[in-house]
C-alpha cells in the first residue's frame, strides 16, 4: 500500500510549485499586434504580470483566438481553447476544455486566485472549479453582464464577496437586476506610455468617435448630431474609427446626410491608432445609451480632447468631461466648445497601475484581511 505524504510535506510540496494568477477570459491578443481585442482589458494583464515578479500571470481564452496552441504574451502564457463563439453542444466542449487546463494548471502552478472577466461562461468555469480547490476566485462585472437576462447569474448565484464592478454605476445596475450588490468596486485606468509624445497644438478633426459600430452605441444618433454642427461649421472634419454589423448601414446614412466627404470611416484599426486619432482631435463625442465604465473616455482626456457624452463621469465631477441628456443639448454643447477653441489640456483620470494594485490586494491578500474594496480616483 502506497505510503500517503504528511500533511507538512503537502504542504512543502505546494510551496516548492510556481506561484500563479489566472485569468479566464472570452478571448485575448492572438499577438502583439493584435491590439484592437479588448484593449483596456489587455492593458490591465500586461501590468498585472508586470506588478507582480514572481507570479506567472495565465491566460484562458475560450473563444478567440480561433486557432493556434499556447503562446506568449508580455511574459504571460495564453492558452486559447479556440470555440470559435460557438453554441451547444460545441460550447459545452469548450467548458470541458477549460477544466482540464484548469486541473493540468492546478496540478504544476501554485495556483493564488483566478479571476475572470465578465460574469459569464468563464466566471460559471472559474467559480466551480475555484469552489472544488478552495482556490479565491472573482468575477469582474464589465457592463453588459450586469443588465437583465443574464443567464449565467442563477447558474452560480454569487456571492456578493466574490464580484468585483467596474464602476458603482455597474454595481447599482446588478444590484438592481439580481439583488445581490458586488462587495468589491474596481474601476479601470489607462497607461500613459501608450501616448506618442505631443509637439504640436493642432489639432485638425474637430469631431471624432469610436467603438463598436453596433446598436447600443447609437451612432445613429451621432450622424445626426454631426448634421446638426455640420450647418453652423461646413468645415467640419470627424473621424469614426470601429467596425462591425452597422457598418454598411452608417456610410449610407451618412451620404444620405449629405456627410460622406465631412465623415471618415476608417473601420477597426488598431488601438494605437485610435489614440492618436485621439490627439488630433478637438471633441471625442460618445453617444453610447449604456456604457460600464467607458474607458474611451478617460484616454480621450489623456490625449487632450474634450469629451462629450450622454454618460456622466463617475462619481464625481470631471473638467472637460461634459454629460449631456438629449441630442440637441449635445448639439448645442459640441458647438459651443468649438467656438471657444480651448488649448488641449491632458487629464489623467486614473493610471491602469492603481486598478492592477487594487486588484492583487484582493488576489493576495489573507482571507481574513479582505473588506469591501472601492474605486479611489483622484478629485
Amino acid at each position: 500500500m502506497p505510503r500517503v505524504p504528511s500533511p507538512t510535506k503537502i504542504f512543502a510540496l505546494t510551496r516548492s510549485k510556481k506561484e500563479a494568477i489566472i485569468i479566464l477570459a472570452p478571448g485575448f491578443p492572438k499577438d502583439y499586434g493584435d491590439t484592437a481585442c479588448l484593449p483596456e482589458r489587455q492593458v490591465f494583464v500586461r501590468m498585472l504580470q508586470q506588478q507582480s515578479p514572481g507570479v506567472h500571470v495565465i491566460v484562458v481564452a475560450f473563444q478567440y483566438p480561433f486557432a493556434g496552441n499556447y503562446y506568449e504574451w508580455f511574459g504571460c502564457t495564453v492558452y486559447p481553447l479556440r470555440g470559435r463563439n460557438r453554441g451547444g453542444i460545441a460550447r459545452v466542449l469548450t467548458w470541458l476544455r477549460a477544466w482540464r487546463l484548469l486541473l493540468r494548471l492546478h496540478k504544476n502552478y501554485h495556483i493564488l486566485g483566478m479571476m475572470s472577466f465578465w460574469l459569464g461562461e468563464c466566471a460559471l468555469v472559474g467559480a466551480w472549479f475555484a469552489r472544488l480547490f478552495r482556490i479565491r476566485h472573482y468575477a469582474w462585472l464589465l457592463g453588459q453582464d450586469a443588465r437583465p437576462g443574464n443567464r449565467y447569474v442563477p447558474l452560480m448565484q454569487p456571492a456578493a464577496a466574490s464580484l468585483i464592478a467596474l464602476s458603482d454605476f455597474v454595481s447599482d445596475e446588478f444590484h438592481r437586476n439580481y439583488r445581490v450588490r458586488p462587495a468589491h468596486v474596481i474601476a479601470p485606468g489607462i497607461d500613459p506610455a501608450m501616448f506618442d509624445t505631443i509637439t504640436s497644438n493642432a489639432r485638425p478633426i474637430h469631431i471624432m468617435a469610436a467603438g463598436s459600430l453596433i446598436p447600443l452605441k447609437q451612432y445613429e444618433i451621432f450622424l445626426r448630431v454631426i448634421r446638426g454642427i455640420h450647418g453652423e461649421h461646413p468645415e467640419l472634419k470627424v473621424v469614426l474609427c470601429g467596425g462591425g454589423p452597422e457598418d454598411a448601414r452608417l456610410c449610407a446614412l451618412a451620404r444620405r446626410y449629405g456627410l460622406a466627404g465631412v465623415i471618415t470611416f476608417t473601420g477597426e484599426v488598431p488601438h494605437q491608432t485610435v489614440l492618436r486619432f485621439m490627439q488630433q482631435s478637438r471633441i471625442f463625442l460618445h453617444t453610447s445609451s449604456y456604457e460600464g465604465f467607458g474607458i474611451v473616455h478617460a484616454e480621450a482626456l489623456y490625449a487632450g480632447a474634450q469629451v462629450v457624452s450622454f454618460i456622466p463621469p463617475p462619481g464625481r465631477t470631471v473638467r472637460r468631461w461634459h454629460a449631456v441628456t438629449t441630442e440637441s443639448e449635445m448639439i448645442g454643447t459640441a458647438m459651443q466648445l468649438l467656438q471657444q477653441d480651448a488649448a488641449p489640456e491632458s487629464i489623467l483620470f486614473r493610471h491602469m497601475s492603481e486598478t492592477v494594485q487594487q486588484s492583487l490586494d484582493l488576489l493576495l491578500a489573507p482571507r481574513a484581511a479582505i473588506s469591501n474594496t472601492v474605486q479611489t480616483l483622484p478629485s
